[in-house]
């Protein structure tokens, strides 16, 4: 294969960790990004003694502000074709909006929206250069409806989803595809980090592996599809949602999940 490089942000662990060994496979060098350095460090060298790719990485908390740049910054230095960028740093906070830590929350927003939009209008320049390139920005089942107790991290979610069809339109006559991937409960640690372990008997009867989703997520990309929901319970409640009256879809995600 070409000498084709992808960036994949929250590489560390869960989903993005998955769509990387599987990048890998498909012969693509990598360009890691994540918070934890020992995740990263672990990731490189697993996948470069697996695969005859390149793997460099770069810890960086994507929360900060200026971080999109430095991740940036990072990839232009190397001067490495740049053909897939696959924004999927992002985490969540369960809690009545008022009760949660306000600076937490715009951290959170920082990741899930401005870091994704950043990195998206740095690396589109970049992307452009080559033959084909694909741009995969990672949503979830929550952006189809307003989630009470997930109030922020639904909207930032929402804001994705439509950031990504947005820009799939601007870009149609290009050669850069833009792909959004909606998942639904995954096995990832969200649940943990999110601080909803009350929850995490709910989730387990409808979660789907990292790697399942990923699988799914890495095909629509390369296929170019608009919108990926893996799994038919997630793309029926995605349904639901989008053709149910907003105020019963309230009450029922209200309902499950109770803080």
């Amino acid at each position: 294969m070409m000498d084709q490089y992808a960036l994949v942000t929250g590489a560390g662990k869960g989903i993005g960790r998955s769509m990387a060994i599987l990048l890998a496979q498909k012969g693509y060098n990598l360009l890691l990004v994540s918070r934890s350095e020992s995740d990263l460090l672990a990731l490189s060298t697993q996948i470069k003694a697996g695969y005859k790719i390149k793997a460099g990485y770069l810890p960086a908390d994507l929360s900060k502000t200026g971080a999109a740049l430095q991740v940036f910054d990072w990839v232009k230095n190397l001067n490495v074709p740049v053909s897939v960028v696959i924004n999927n740093a992002g985490h969540g906070m369960w809690g009545n909006f008022d009760e949660l830590d306000l600076t937490a929350q715009t951290g959170m927003m920082q990741v899930n929206m401005n870091a994704l939009t950043e990195l998206s209008y740095h690396f589109i320049p970049l992307l452009k250069l080559q033959q084909q390139a694909f741009i995969l920005n990672v949503s979830s089942t929550a952006a189809y409806q307003a989630v009470p107790t997930l109030a922020v991290y639904a909207a930032t979610k929402a804001f994705v989803l439509s950031f990504s069809r947005a820009l799939r339109y601007e870009l149609k006559n290009s050669n850069v595809s833009v792909s959004c991937l909606c998942p639904g409960p995954t096995d990832t640690g969200f649940a943990h980090s999110a601080g909803m372990d009350a929850l995490a008997e709910l989730a387990a009867k409808f979660n789907m592996t990292a790697d399942e989703v990923a699988v799914i997520g890495i095909k629509g990309m390369f296929n170019k599809k608009a919108e990926i929901v893996p799994g038919f319970l997630n793309k029926l409640s995605a349904a639901a949602a989008v053709h149910s009256p907003k105020s019963l879809i309230e009450r029922v995600t209200a309902g499950l999940y109770k803080h």
